[in-house]
C-alpha cells in the first residue's frame, strides 16, 4: 500500500473530468462504465419488444374505439326492407275459418299481446334466454360462431334475437362482413330506441318457420290450422324449435328427421324449466304435438276462393273503406259474411245441376257459365256466392259482371213502382194484381199523348188476349209489362229499380217502355240486393261482404249500415204476393223444390244468351244466372242446345239450382210463411184456393181472371201443363173443355181499355167476325180460338218454351230484349 494518501471511492467517482480525455461510458472497461449492450441476433430479431407490443395494442384500442364511434355515428337505422313488410291479406269465413290468402308472402303480423306468454317464452328458450337482461349484441357468441364456421363446424348462429330481427327486418340474409357490421351497429342503436317488447314482436312477425310461413301467426295456421292465440305450450315449443332449421325439422315433410326434431323440442321445453318459465310437473305432461298436413289450398285462389277475394276487394275499394294501393300492401285480416256451409251448398247445387251434366261432345256446353249470389234480407249480408267453374281457369266473376241482360227478372220492379206511386192505366184504372191488360203479341204501346211505335213480342209470339197482371206475371207476358211501364212512367220505373238496389250507372238502364223487359245488364249480386229489399218489406241497407277487418291486430273502422224504407211495405208485399204465384203456378214451379214458401221470377236475355231465376224466402234472397260465353273470345253466346236441352230458360236449370241450394242452405231452420200486409185491392186475403176459383168479373174492362179459371183457358182445378191449351205451365192455343184461349170470358163484352161496344169479335186488331168464341182454322177444341200459341189446336197443345225467352221486336223506340 502506498504511503500517499488514498482517495475515497466517492472522490474517484466525482473527480473533475479532463476535458481533453475521450468520452466513455461510466463503469465500462477502457474508461467506460458498465458492460457493452448485447446485440439482438438470430430469431430474437423477429420478435417485437414489449414496448412495441404495448404501443401497438394501445393504437389498436384507440382505432377500435374510434371506429366504433365513427360507425355508430355513420350507420343509421334504415327503413324496413320490402320483403319484411310484405304481407298477404287473409280472408276468413264468418265462422273464422280460413277462406283464402292472397299475395306471394305468407305473413300476417300480430300484436305481442296476441301471442300467448308461453309461446313467447318458448321462443326465448330456443333462441336467446337472456334476451330481457343482456345487451343487444353478444361479441362472445359472435366470436364463437365465427370460429365454428372457420373450423368447419358449419355456419353457426351467434346472434341475439335483436340481431336476428335487424337482419330479418332491416337488412338481408347475405353472409358478408359489411352486412354483419351494419347488423352490429343497428342492433345497438335499436336497443336504445325500442323496447324489448317491440323488438320481440318484430322478431316473431318476421321470422321464417318453414311451409312458406313468415311470422308466428302464419306458422300457427300452416302447421296447426289455428290462430296464434289458440296455440298451447307444446305447439309453441315446436314452432320455436323450427327457427333453428325450419325445413329440416318439419316432421311431416321429413319424417326421417323426427328424432332430431324431437330432441330440439325437448331442448326448448327443458330450457323453459331451467329458466323457471315452466314447472317440472307441466313439463312431464307434455306430448309431442305432431303438426297437420300441408294445406296448399288454404293459401291459393283456386275454385271459388279467387272470385270471393276479387269481390271483397271490389267491395272495399268501391265503398272507399280501403283504397286499392293500401289494400295491395297487404297485412289485412278480413272476416267475410260468407257462411261456409251455404257456400259449399251453392257449389254443390251448381255441380249437381250443371257441371256434372256438361258433355265435352256437345259444342254448346263449352259456353256454359253460372253465377249466383245469396243475401240475408234482414242483415244485408252476402252469405254465399258462386263466381264460376274455377278462378284459376276462368277469371271473370259471373256473380259481379255487368254485361248480361237481366230479362224478365226486372218486371217485378215495374209492378212495385206502380203500387208505390198509385199508378193507373191510361184509362184511369188503378194498377193491381187484378188489373186487366191486353196480352196479345206485339200489342202496340201507346204513349201519354197517343203516340205509338213500340210493339214488343211475347214468348213464341203468343197471344193471350185480356189478361190480369197476376197471370201476366206468372207467364211473363211482355205486352202487358211494356204497357204497364208506359203507364207508370219509365223514369219512375228506373228510379224505383235504383232505390231497390240496382246501381245508378247500370248499363242500359234506360227510361223507355222497353225497360220493363230487362235490357239492363245488372249483375247477379245487384239483382240479389234488389230482391232482398222486396223480401225485407221494402227496407234496404247496402249489402255487405265484410264483417270485420283488422291489420296488425288493430280494428279497421267499417261504415255503419243504414237501413231505409225505399218503397212502402204495401208495395213490396204486394209484389211478393205476385211473385209467390209465379212459383206456385207460373214459370217458376221448379223452385218449389226448396220445400218452403217462396217468391220468384224467371227471366231470359235476348237470343237466350242468359237465363235467370231470382227469388226469395222470408230468410234468404238468391239469384242464379246461367250464361253463354265463348271460352276463347269471351263473346256472348246463345244457350240453345246446352246441357242437352233445346232451350235453357229461367224456369229450368236456374230455378232448379235455386231450389236445391235454398233447401240445403235452410235445412236446419224451420220453414216460415211470408208476413204480408196488403190492401183490399191487392188481395189481402188472397190464397191459391181463391185464385183457383177465380174472382168475380168486373165490368168496363176490369175483369179479374185467375190463373186457374176459365178465363185463363183451363178448367177450374186443372194444374199447369194439362190440356186446355197450356203446356210447360203457360197458357197455350185453343182452350179444351170449352175454355177460351186468351183468358177472355163470355161475360166480357170488350177488350180492356177499348170503347164500349167493341165486341170480342173485333178485339186485338183482328178482322170483325173472327170471334173468340167461334171456331178458327187451327181451332181449339170446344170452340176455343187458335190465338193462344203455336201448336195443334185440335189437341189443345200450346207453344213450348219458357214464357220469358223471346227476343223483343225491333221498334222505332228501342230494340227490346227478350223476357
Amino acid at each position: 500500500m502506498s504511503d500517499e494518501p488514498q482517495k475515497h471511492g466517492w472522490e474517484q467517482r466525482w473527480s473533475p473530468r479532463d476535458p481533453s480525455a475521450p468520452h466513455s461510458a461510466p463503469g465500462r472497461p477502457g474508461g467506460q462504465a458498465g458492460r457493452p449492450a448485447r446485440p439482438r441476433t438470430g430469431w430474437r430479431r423477429a420478435l417485437p419488444t414489449w414496448r412495441t407490443l404495448f404501443g401497438g395494442l394501445l393504437i389498436f384500442v384507440l382505432v377500435l374505439m374510434g371506429g366504433l364511434v365513427v360507425g355508430y355515428k355513420l350507420v343509421s337505422i334504415p327503413p324496413a326492407n320490402a320483403a319484411a313488410t310484405a304481407q298477404s291479406n287473409v280472408y276468413l269465413y264468418a265462422d273464422g275459418t280460413q277462406l283464402a290468402r292472397d299475395g306471394e308472402v305468407n305473413r300476417e303480423n300480430v300484436r305481442l299481446a296476441q301471442v300467448p306468454k308461453t309461446v313467447q317464452l318458448a321462443v326465448l328458450a330456443a333462441e336467446d334466454r337472456g334476451f330481457f337482461n343482456e345487451p343487444a349484441v353478444d361479441p362472445q357468441g359472435m366470436a364463437r360462431a365465427a370460429w365454428n364456421t372457420l373450423t368447419g363446424k358449419g355456419t353457426q348462429g351467434g346472434s341475439t334475437i335483436t340481431q336476428q330481427y335487424v337482419k330479418n327486418y332491416y337488412l338481408g340474409q347475405e353472409q358478408t362482413i359489411v352486412r354483419k357490421t351494419k347488423e352490429f351497429f343497428i342492433a345497438i342503436k335499436l336497443n336504445r330506441e325500442a323496447t324489448k317488447g317491440q323488438i320481440l314482436r318484430g322478431y316473431l312477425n318476421t321470422s321464417y318457420f318453414g311451409r312458406n310461413a313468415y311470422g308466428v301467426q302464419s306458422a300457427a295456421q300452416a302447421y296447426y290450422g289455428k290462430d296464434v292465440e289458440d296455440l298451447n305450450t307444446g305447439e309453441g315449443a315446436y314452432l320455436a324449435s323450427l327457427l333453428n332449421a325450419p325445413s329440416e325439422f318439419d316432421v311431416v315433410v321429413h319424417p326421417e328427421n323426427k328424432r332430431a326434431a324431437l330432441a330440439r323440442w325437448n331442448y326448448v321445453l327443458d330450457g323453459m324449466v331451467k329458466e323457471d318459465w315452466l314447472s317440472p310437473a307441466d313439463r312431464r305432461t307434455m306430448k309431442f304435438p305432431t303438426p297437420g298436413e300441408i294445406r296448399h289450398a288454404g293459401i291459393g285462389l283456386s275454385g271459388q276462393r279467387g272470385y270471393i277475394v276479387q269481390a271483397v276487394e271490389e267491395h272495399l275499394t268501391g265503398n272507399k273503406i280501403i283504397d286499392e294501393k293500401t289494400l295491395a300492401a297487404g297485412g289485412y285480416r278480413i272476416t267475410t259474411t260468407l257462411d261456409r256451409k251455404k257456400q259449399n251448398a251453392f257449389t254443390a247445387a251448381v255441380k249437381q245441376q250443371v257441371t256434372s251434366q256438361l258433355d265435352a261432345d256437345r259444342k254448346a256446353d263449352r259456353n256454359v257459365r253460372v253465377g249466383g249470389a245469396s243475401i240475408d234480407p234482414r242483415t244485408g249480408k252476402v252469405v254465399a256466392m258462386y263466381g264460376g267453374i274455377d278462378y284459376t281457369k276462368q277469371y271473370v266473376n259471373n256473380a259481379t259482371r255487368r254485361d248480361y241482360q237481366v230479362g224478365s227478372t226486372f218486371k217485378p220492379f215495374v209492378f212495385a213502382a206502380a203500387v208505390e206511386h198509385g199508378s193507373e192505366t191510361q184509362y184511369g184504372e188503378p194498377i193491381t194484381p187484378f188489373t186487366v191488360y191486353d196480352g196479345d203479341n206485339q200489342h202496340m204501346v201507346e204513349g201519354p199523348d197517343g203516340e205509338t211505335g213500340y210493339s214488343p213480342a211475347n214468348e213464341d209470339d203468343t197471344d193471350y188476349g185480356p189478361i190480369s197482371v197476376r197471370t201476366a206475371t206468372n207467364y211473363s207476358v211482355n205486352a202487358v209489362y211494356a204497357q204497364m211501364a208506359q203507364d207508370v212512367g219509365p223514369g219512375t220505373v228506373r228510379k224505383t229499380a235504383v232505390a231497390l238496389g240496382l246501381p245508378e250507372n247500370t248499363p242500359d238502364l234506360t227510361a223507355t217502355p222497353s225497360i220493363a223487359l230487362g235490357p239492363a245488364t245488372a249483375s247477379v249480386l245487384d239483382m240479389a240486393e234488389a230482391y232482398a229489399t222486396l223480401a225485407n218489406h221494402g227496407k234496404r241497407g247496402m249489402y255487405t261482404l265484410v264483417d270485420k277487418i283488422t291489420r296488425n291486430g288493430t280494428d279497421v273502422t267499417l261504415p255503419k249500415r243504414n237501413v231505409t224504407q225505399v218503397i212502402s211495405r204495401r208495395a213490396a208485399d204486394t209484389t211478393t204476393s205476385m211473385l209467390r204465384s209465379v212459383v206456385d203456378d207460373g214459370t217458376g214451379t221448379a223452385a218449389q223444390s226448396a220445400g218452403r214458401p217462396a217468391a220468384g221470377k224467371t227471366g231470359t236475355a235476348e237470343e237466350d244468351k242468359a237465363a235467370w231465376f231470382a227469388g226469395y224466402t222470408p230468410d234468404l234472397a238468391t239469384v242464379v244466372a246461367v250464361m253463354g260465353a265463348d271460352p276463347v273470345t269471351a263473346a256472348q253466346k246463345s244457350l240453345y242446345g246446352a246441357l242437352g236441352q233445346e232451350r235453357v230458360n229461367g224456369g229450368g236449370v236456374p230455378a232448379e239450382i235455386w231450389g236445391r241450394f235454398t233447401a240445403a242452405a235452410l235445412r236446419n231452420s224451420g220453414a216460415r210463411e211470408f208476413d204480408l200486409r196488403l190492401d183490399e185491392d191487392s188481395e189481402e186475403e188472397w190464397s191459391s184456393d181463391d185464385e183457383q176459383a177465380g174472382p168475380p168479373g168486373k165490368a168496363n174492362g176490369s175483369h179479374r181472371p185467375g190463373p186457374h179459371g176459365a178465363a185463363e183457358g183451363r178448367a177450374p182445378g186443372q194444374s199447369p201443363g194439362e190440356t186446355n191449351g197450356r203446356t210447360q205451365d203457360r197458357p197455350g192455343a185453343g182452350g179444351a173443355n170449352g175454355g177460351p184461349a186468351h183468358g177472355r170470358t163470355p161475360e166480357q163484352d170488350r177488350s180492356p181499355g177499348r170503347p164500349a161496344g167493341q165486341t170480342t169479335g173485333q178485339s186485338q186488331g183482328r178482322p170483325t167476325g173472327q170471334s173468340d168464341g167461334g171456331a178458327a182454322k187451327n181451332g181449339g177444341a170446344g170452340g176455343g180460338p187458335a190465338d193462344g200459341g203455336k201448336g195443334d189446336g185440335a189437341t189443345g197443345e200450346g207453344g213450348t218454351g219458357d214464357a220469358d225467352s223471346d227476343p223483343g221486336a225491333r221498334t222505332s223506340l228501342t230494340d227490346a230484349p227478350g223476357t
